[in-house]
């Protein structure tokens, strides 16, 4: 097989883990984050605000963690360095 070949079959795999794994963790805290909000507005409807401002500002935070695997994801697909050294 061409190196270039290899190296492009491992980018693509690399890359759909990086979405897989990076898109499965954000997913399951966001979910735990929602409903764990939810029971506290329940036990507690006069901090309700509060929750939800903080609630939002820590979706925020969880979500950037998957436009970061989706970014990686993006390099090695569009922007692999091995590529530009194999071809020389």
């Amino acid at each position: 097989m061409n190196p270039v070949t290899i190296v492009v079959s491992v980018s693509i795999v690399a890359a759909a883990l990086a979405i897989a794994v990076g898109g499965y963790g954000p997913a399951r805290s966001e979910g735990e984050a929602v409903a764990r909000a939810m029971e506290a507005i329940a036990r507690q409807p006069e901090s309700s605000g509060q929750i939800m401002r903080t609630l939002f500002i820590g979706l925020a935070f969880i979500e950037a963690i998957a436009i970061y695997a989706l970014v990686i994801a993006m390099v090695i697909l569009f922007a692999n360095p091995l590529l530009e050294y194999l071809k020389k």
